[in-house]
C-alpha cells in the first residue's frame, strides 16, 4: 500500500490568543501575552501526528484559495502529509478557529467556512484503494460527509482498510445520529465528555465498556488522569505523566494518531494506549497543535518495552 493512512476531514488554522483573553465589550481593547497562526482542525493535526510517527499519510479535504487555505495546505505538506488531493473551491473560504487560550482551559470561537463542505463521494477511490486505514475527526462540524460516511467505512472495510472515529464535541448537544457509523468503525476515539455524552453512563470505564460493544476497539481521554481503553471483554487502563502545559490545543488528536499507530503496527492493547497518552502529554509543551509533536523515537523513550 502507497499510504498507512488517509485521512478524510476538515481544513482550518487556528489562531491560537493566550493570556487574559477574556474579552470585554464597549470597544475595550486587551493586550494578551502572544498570538500564533498554526495549524488546525482536529483531522490535520492528527495527520500531522501520524506523519511525525513514520506513518505514510494522505489527506482528502476541501478548502478555498485564500490565505488561510494556502497556509494549511503549505504547512500539511511540510509534516510530511500528501494534500495533492486536496480540493481547492474557488470563491470558497476555508474555516478559521480562534482559540482563547487561559490557564491550562480554552474556549474556541470557529468560523466553519468549507469546514462542512466534504462529502464521502469526495474521497478518491484511488486513495481508498492505496490505503491501509481511514480516520475520521470533527464528526459533527461535517454535516455534509455524515449522510455518506456509514457507506464510506463500508466499503473500505470491502478494500482491506480499517477504520476509526473521532467525534469530537457535538455543538447541538444532541449526541446521536451515528449509530450505525459505530457499527462500522474500529477505532473509536472519544474523550470523556463525549463518552459519557453518548452513552448516558455513569463513569467512564461504564461509558467504554457499551461503546465497545458496537466499535471493534474504544479509547476514550481522560485529560491529565491518562486513558482507558475497552476490547471485547479487556479492559486497559494508561496514565498520563506530568509534562510543563503550554497548551492543550490537538493533545487529543495527537493521541488519536498515536494510538493509531500502535493498532495499525499490532501492539498490545496496553501499549498502544500509552504511546497515545505520552503522545498527547508531549504535544502540549509548544503551543499548537503540532509544534510539540513527538516522533516515534522520542515518545518511545516513555514506552515501556
Amino acid at each position: 500500500m502507497k499510504f498507512d493512512v488517509l485521512v478524510a476531514g476538515e481544513i482550518n488554522p487556528d489562531l491560537i490568543l493566550s493570556g487574559d483573553v477574556t474579552p470585554e465589550f464597549g470597544q475595550v481593547e486587551k493586550l494578551v501575552d502572544s498570538a500564533a497562526l498554526t495549524i488546525g482542525s482536529s483531522s490535520a493535526i492528527f495527520a500531522c501526528g501520524a506523519a511525525r510517527l513514520g506513518l505514510r499519510v494522505a489527506f482528502a479535504g476541501m478548502c478555498g484559495e485564500d490565505v488561510f487555505g494556502r497556509f494549511m495546505l503549505d504547512e500539511m505538506s511540510k509534516c510530511s502529509v500528501d494534500i495533492s488531493s486536496v480540493i481547492l473551491r474557488r470563491g470558497g473560504h476555508t474555516g478559521l478557529s480562534v482559540i482563547l487560550n487561559r490557564q491550562g482551559d480554552r474556549a474556541i470561537l470557529t468560523h466553519p467556512g468549507l469546514i462542512p463542505a466534504l462529502k464521502a463521494e469526495d474521497v478518491p477511490e484511488r486513495l481508498l484503494q492505496a490505503s491501509r486505514h481511514l480516520h475520521v475527526a470533527s464528526y459533527f462540524l461535517q454535516t455534509e460527509l455524515q449522510p455518506g460516511l456509514p457507506s464510506l467505512f463500508r466499503r473500505a472495510h470491502s478494500l482491506g482498510l480499517t477504520t476509526s472515529l473521532d467525534t469530537n464535541y457535538d455543538p447541538s448537544e444532541k449526541w446521536h445520529g451515528f449509530e450505525e457509523l459505530l457499527d462500522a468503525t474500529d477505532i473509536f476515539l472519544p474523550n470523556a465528555t463525549e463518552a459519557l455524552s453518548i452513552t448516558r453512563a455513569a463513569d467512564a470505564e461504564s461509558a467504554a465498556r457499551q461503546l465497545a460493544q458496537r466499535s471493534g476497539i474504544v479509547a476514550v481521554k481522560l485529560g491529565a488522569e491518562g486513558a482507558i481503553a475497552c476490547h471485547q471483554d479487556e479492559l486497559t487502563r494508561a496514565d498520563s505523566f506530568p509534562v510543563q502545559v503550554v497548551d492543550t490545543v490537538g493533545a487529543g488528536d495527537s493521541f488519536d494518531a498515536g494510538f493509531v499507530y500502535g493498532v495499525l503496527n499490532g501492539w498490545a492493547l496496553a501499549k498502544s494506549l500509552r504511546l497515545a497518552c505520552v503522545c498527547g502529554a508531549l504535544s502540549t509543551q509548544k503551543a499548537g497543535g503540532t509544534d510539540g509533536q513527538p516522533s516515534l523515537e522520542e515518545a518511545m523513550q516513555h514506552v515501556p518495552g
